[in-house]
C-alpha cells in the first residue's frame, strides 16, 4: 500500500487543480481601508463576523471567533472541563488539528472506526468504546456530511458526556433541517485557505451554554477580559490561564465579505457535487461517499470516491491535468498517536485508506470540467 500525496500540480491555465481559496473581491478594496485604519488585530470586525456568523449559522449559541479551526478545538476542550487524564472518544479518520490538542491536555485519546459508507465516526465502535472515564466524544462531518447525530446524542445523554462536533468540513450542511454548528454542545469551524471561504486562516466556536462566553473570550485572550480592560475596569488581575487565540480584524473584513456571498460560493458547490454524483452512481466500480437520508444536507466540501484502482486513476486524471488526492490521513499512521491504538483494530480504515479519493471541488470549478472528470472516471475506473 502506498501513503504519500502526489506532489502538488502547478497553478497553470491548463487543467483542474483540487482546491483554490475563495475570497470575496470585495476584500481587496474593503482590506486597503482597514489597514489604514486603527483595528488590524482584534477590533470591531470581530465583533460584526460573530454577530454575522450567528444570525445565519448559530442563532441560539455564543460564538467566538478565533485564529484557527484549531485553536477553536483547543478552546472546545478547556471549556467542555476536560482534564489530564480524562478519556475522549475521536475518529481515526480526520486532520490532525482535531486530536493534536487533546495531546497538549493529556487527554486519553481512544480511537473509533469510521461507517465504511460516509467515512464519519462508526457508531457502533463509538458504543464500543465507552466506559466510566469517558468524558467527551468529538465527531468529524467528514467531507460535510453530517454525522448520525440523533445517535450520538443518545449516546452522550446516556452517560453523560459532552458531545462536540468539528464542523471544519461542513460549513452549510444541515441536520433536520438544523445548520451545523447549532447541534450540540461545542462546534467548531475552519477559515483555512481551502476551506469554503477563507480569512486567511481563522476559525469559529460555537457555544450552547451562554455562560461560558465570557469565560471563552478571556482564555482567547490571555485571560484577560478585553472588553473591560478597554473600559477601563479591568482590575489588572489574570485568574485563568489564556492563550492567543484571537481572530484579526483583516481576517474578520475577509469574513464578513464572504459570508455575504455564501449562499452563492455553496449553491455552485452543491451544483458540482450533484453532477458527480449523477454521473458516477451508476458505475458499479465507484462507490460515491454519500448519503441518501433525508435528514441530512451536505455542506459540499468534499466529494470523494472509493475505487479499486485509486492509483492508476489518479495518475490517469492527472495525465489530464486533473488534480485529485486524499484529503486526511487515519491518524494512527502517525508516531505522536502510536501509543493510543496499541491492540486496536479498524477494519472499515483498513479496507478504505488506499481506495478513496477526493475530487476537485470548488468556485472555479465549471459544469463542463465537472461532467469532462467524470466521463475520465467513468473510462478509466476498473
Amino acid at each position: 500500500m502506498s501513503f504519500k500525496d502526489l506532489p502538488i500540480m502547478p497553478d497553470k491555465k491548463k487543467g483542474v487543480l483540487l482546491f483554490y481559496p475563495y475570497v470575496s473581491k470585495k476584500s481587496a478594496n474593503n482590506i486597503k481601508k482597514k489597514l489604514s485604519g486603527r483595528w488590524l488585530g482584534q477590533g470591531p470586525m470581530v465583533d460584526k463576523f460573530e454577530n454575522d456568523f450567528k444570525k445565519k449559522f448559530a442563532k441560539k449559541y455564543s460564538v467566538v471567533a478565533t485564529g484557527s479551526g484549531t485553536d477553536s478545538l483547543h478552546l472546545a476542550y478547556i471549556l467542555a472541563g476536560l482534564k489530564k487524564g480524562d478519556e475522549v472518544i475521536t475518529t481515526i479518520f480526520t486532520c490532525t488539528a482535531t486530536n493534536i490538542p487533546m495531546l497538549y491536555m493529556g487527554l486519553k485519546i481512544k480511537f473509533a472506526d469510521v461507517d465504511i459508507d460516509t467515512m464519519n465516526i462508526s457508531i457502533e465502535s463509538v458504543k464500543k468504546l465507552i466506559t466510566k472515564k469517558t468524558k467527551a466524544i468529538v465527531c468529524v462531518h467528514y467531507g460535510g456530511l453530517p454525522c448520525e447525530m440523533d445517535e450520538l446524542k443518545k449516546i452522550a445523554k446516556k452517560n453523560k458526556i459532552t458531545l462536540i462536533e468539528d464542523a471544519a468540513h461542513a460549513l452549510g450542511a444541515k441536520y433536520r433541517n438544523s445548520p451545523v454548528g447549532s447541534l450540540c454542545d461545542f462546534s467548531t469551524f475552519s477559515f483555512q485557505a481551502i476551506k469554503h471561504f477563507t480569512t486567511g486562516d481563522g476559525g469559529i466556536l460555537t457555544i450552547k451554554n451562554k455562560k461560558l462566553d465570557e469565560k471563552a473570550k478571556r482564555i482567547r485572550w490571555f485571560g484577560i477580559d478585553r472588553k473591560k480592560k478597554q473600559q477601563g475596569i479591568w482590575k489588572n488581575d489574570v485568574h485563568e490561564i489564556g492563550y492567543k487565540y484571537q481572530m484579526t480584524d483583516i481576517a474578520a473584513t475577509m469574513g464578513c465579505d464572504s459570508l455575504n456571498e455564501f449562499d452563492k460560493i455553496h449553491k455552485h458547490r452543491k451544483k458540482i457535487y450533484n453532477i458527480y454524483l449523477k454521473e458516477l452512481s451508476n458505475n458499479e466500480k465507484v462507490k460515491c461517499i454519500h448519503d441518501n437520508d433525508k435528514k441530512k444536507e451536505h455542506g459540499a466540501w468534499l466529494f470523494t470516491i472509493c475505487i479499486e484502482n485509486k492509483d492508476f486513476l489518479q495518475k490517469k486524471l492527472r495525465q489530464h491535468f486533473i488534480e485529485t488526492n486524499q484529503v486526511h490521513f487515519r491518524n494512527d499512521r502517525y508516531s505522536i498517536f502510536k501509543k493510543y491504538v496499541k491492540g486496536m483494530k479498524f477494519p472499515n480504515m483498513d479496507y478504505l485508506e488506499n481506495r478513496y479519493l477526493v475530487l476537485p471541488l470548488h468556485h472555479k470549478v465549471s459544469v463542463k470540467d465537472a461532467k469532462y472528470i467524470c466521463k475520465l472516471i467513468n473510462k478509466y475506473a476498473m
